[in-house]
């Protein structure tokens, strides 16, 4: 195993350029305060000479990790031969490449149907375009999101996020969305799905008819929640009882992230809508998509719209992605395996400390109890050379988000990583204080 070098931060340059010109909403560079300037694979390297494990892959951006070489190869035969690079939303050769492509390797096989929506290009504008069909389609206004959930930074999306501090940015009122509580939000003995179903067929309850539920079956930014599939199931049923469509969030739970390339693959229903983005592209170039059954395609031309509405350079190495990894078992069947390996890491971890382990396939986490604690941890492991984040209402759950291709040795050298600090922040003076 090669050592990982990290530099002590009385080496790091001024970088006063970002003091003086950059807004302080930035946030990461806070909690990793190096300048990176290169990365291969799950490595990252700052302009110092330090090497750094990542385990946070752009939070699920870069499933295939940095720069995978056949991507990055395609790319550059693209670049190389002036291949169109803006088109709005022209026919071009690499839009029709990746959308064959789409429908031969991903829907075909999973017997999906359901036309592609190039949105603008983050994971905010697919659920803003999926939730805007929804109301244009039901005639409805009223969005029933969850507890926890994240789903984007503008307005639409930002109504239907849980977290206070992300809303309380938005400056105006944040309305026609009722946040419901998500699967085991109130413990395990209660059913919140048979609760929603009980609002809802209440005409005194107060709650809206809704035009659509959006949930994600892993809660990213929530803290590593997975729903049940009999609850998820439930909730489709209960969608599809109350005329409302069924939206999964899949930006950073799909990609292959929880075990399939869509997170709700064998779980016994078919979501109307759909939205993609972060590894869609494969290499972390900006590309979304808000997949939806083909009877709800009811835009009118140009209703709906953007200046980037598909990046082509993105369509060329998403291409490269799913003809490479996707053609076969063979990768899914890798990741399905590596995830379990995680999975018993993290068992045996939490059971030691006493704390709870989060999440599903790849992504998973460990709740130490604590936004404090988490953070004194991830901030050890990045001395040691481990990027890591954290995640949950009070940043209490350490999030591993490994590349989806990191070897097993170099998997089991990060989590030795992660166990050593989280030993070492419980037998520091922090853990007394805490107490």
């Amino acid at each position: 195993m090669t050592t990982i070098t990290p530099k002590p931060s009385d080496l790091i340059p001024d970088r006063g350029i970002y003091e003086r010109r950059e807004s302080v909403v930035r946030s990461y560079a806070r909690a990793m305060p190096r300048q990176f300037g290169k990365a291969e694979g799950v490595w990252m390297h700052d302009n110092q000479g330090g090497r750094y494990l990542d385990f946070l892959s752009g939070c699920s951006t870069l499933n295939y990790g940095h720069n995978h070489p056949i991507l990055k190869q395609a790319l550059l035969d693209y670049i190389a031969g002036d291949g169109i690079a803006h088109g709005l939303d022209l026919h071009t050769e690499a839009k029709e490449a990746f959308l064959e492509t789409f429908e031969d390797v991903i829907l075909k096989p999973r017997k999906l149907d359901y036309r592609a929506m190039f949105t603008g290009p983050t994971g905010t504008n697919a659920v803003e375009a999926a939730i805007k069909l929804a109301r244009k389609v039901t005639g409805r206004e009223m969005i029933i999101a969850f507890t926890n959930g994240f789903h984007g930074m503008t307005l639409g999306a930002l109504a239907c996020t849980g977290n206070a501090a992300k809303r309380g940015g938005a400056g105006v009122p944040l309305s026609h969305v009722s946040h419901e509580p998500y699967d085991g939000y109130y413990g395990p003995e209660v059913d919140t799905a048979d609760l929603l179903e009980q609002r809802l067929a209440d005409p005194s309850s107060g709650l809206d008819a809704p035009a659509a539920i959006l949930v994600e079956t892993v809660q990213g930014e929530g803290g590593l929640n997975a729903a049940s599939p009999e609850w998820l199931r439930k909730i489709a049923g209960i969608a599809k009882a109350h005329g409302a469509l069924l939206i999964v969030d899949d930006i950073q739970a799909g990609c292959g992230r929880t075990n399939g390339f869509f997170s709700f693959e064998d779980m016994g229903f078919t979501p109307h809508i759909v939205t993609l983005a972060k590894s869609l592209s494969g290499m972390g170039l900006p590309f979304a998509l808000t997949l939806f059954r083909p009877e709800l395609d009811q835009w009118s031309p140009g209703e709906h719209n953007g200046t980037f509405r598909g990046n082509n350079h993105a369509f060329v190495t998403a291409t490269a992605a799913l003809r490479h990894f996707w053609s076969d078992d063979h990768f899914i069947g890798d990741v399905r395996r590596r995830g379990a390996l995680l999975e018993q890491r993290l068992t045996a971890l939490a059971e030691e400390h006493g704390f709870e382990t989060r999440g599903r396939g790849m992504m998973r986490g460990i709740n130490v109890g604590s936004g404090e604690l988490a953070g004194a941890v991830t901030a050890a492991c990045f001395d040691a050379g481990l990027i890591i984040e954290t995640s949950g209402a009070h940043d209490e759950v350490i999030k591993v988000l490994a590349p989806l291709v990191i070897d097993d040795a170099v998997l089991s050298h990060g989590l030795d990583i992660l166990e050593a600090k989280i030993g070492d922040a419980l037998d520091s003076d922090f853990a007394v204080a805490a107490e």
